[in-house]
């Protein structure tokens, strides 16, 4: 009996026992697999930094063309319906002014009591009113077909103007969508590159400019060594030499996306700026200048010309000779002159 009373405490010991094991051993099984934490990535140097900031500019700029050129063609297209308004409306007036005229011939053979003037000409026994009303009734014809002709001509157009108007007003929103879409890759793309260089100490950022000159001159130096300045003619047009003065005037100004003056500039307005000062427009944006512009050969530059910059033609400046260039370099850089070599050169254009 005595055994057979202590089992019940037996039991239940051992229940507790295992309770207390089942409750340890998720703890056995984190720590046993617990792995240590995998090391941090390493530091980018200062150069990859400089790198991926350049870069990141270069989207910026393209998107900057595209953000240009989409303002641009707003600009165009909303002119341009303006204009089909006013003749949409001068249309109007004018079918108005034909109702009108047909209103009163309407009226005018209602007075004669219905009878039109052919009837009343075959009636006549008066051999020279026969001749008069022969010869108002044809010029009566040829007015009433002429009017009937203004008419649907007048209306015609007035649906052309409309269709086009339409087709304009679509492609003005297409425009407003692209420029928004532009603006956002252009703010999207500054703030990681303001990110990186603000994530740097003061030396380290000190440090970046001085690499950023380096490159500058090693591609500055590399393009001497070519010998181009030995070809190159110092004479410039006097449209050139005007456009000219008018980039060097800005220096010391700052670089703002889509500004084209006169307070600050981007690189694509401060050479149309500068052209547009000695009587020249050229298009907005770089792309643009590279695409529409005459182009020269590398030999063949003079003072004045446009040199683009990289394969997508994201930069643009302008040669002042003895193997410099004015240019609008990018966001916190304000407009200066540099080596004309001193980035990768896609091609020459000239304006004049």
């Amino acid at each position: 009996m005595n055994r057979r009373r202590r089992r019940p405490h037996a039991a239940a010991a051992v229940t507790v026992a295992l309770a207390l094991a089942v409750l340890a051993s998720p703890v056995l099984t984190l720590q046993a697999s617990a792995a240590p934490l995998p090391p941090p990535p390493p530091k980018k140097t200062l150069e990859e930094v400089r790198q991926e900031i350049d870069e990141l500019y270069r989207q910026a700029a393209a998107a900057t063309d595209a953000y240009n050129l989409a303002e641009e063609r707003t600009e165009r297209q909303s002119a341009e319906i303006v204009r089909l308004a006013r003749m949409i409306e001068d249309g109007r007036k004018r079918i108005e002014t034909l109702k009108a005229q047909a209103g009163a011939a309407a009226r005018a053979q209602y007075r004669n009591g219905g009878i039109p003037e052919s009837a009343q000409l075959v009636l006549t026994g008066d051999p020279q009113l026969f001749l008069d009303t022969a010869g108002r009734l044809r010029e009566g014809a040829k007015a009433t077909t002429d009017l009937i002709g203004d008419l649907s001509r007048v209306q015609d157009e007035l649906g052309g103007y409309a269709k086009e108007a339409g087709d304009n007003w679509s492609k003005l929103e297409s425009n407003r969508v692209k420029q928004a879409q532009a603006k956002k890759d252009i703010n999207t793309r500054i703030e990681a590159a303001k990110k990186l260089e603000g994530e740097l100490a003061a030396e380290e950022r000190e440090r970046l400019r001085q690499l950023e000159e380096q490159a500058r001159q090693r591609s500055q130096t590399q393009w001497l060594s070519s010998g181009i300045l030995d070809r190159l003619t110092t004479e410039a047009t006097p449209e050139a030499r005007r456009a000219i003065g008018n980039a060097l005037a800005q220096v010391g100004k700052p670089y703002v996306w889509g500004a084209e003056g006169p307070d600050s500039f981007d690189c694509s307005g401060l050479t149309q700026s500068a052209w547009a000062a000695a009587g020249k427009r050229i298009p907005r944006t770089s792309q643009e200048q590279w695409r529409l512009l005459p182009r020269v050969a590398p030999k063949d530059m003079r003072p004045g010309d446009l040199i683009v910059y990289f394969k997508d033609a994201s930069h643009i400046a302008m040669y002042i000779g003895d193997g410099k260039m004015v240019h609008a370099p990018r966001p916190g850089r304000n407009v200066t002159v540099a080596g004309a070599g001193s980035m990768e050169i896609l091609g020459i254009v000239r304006p004049n």
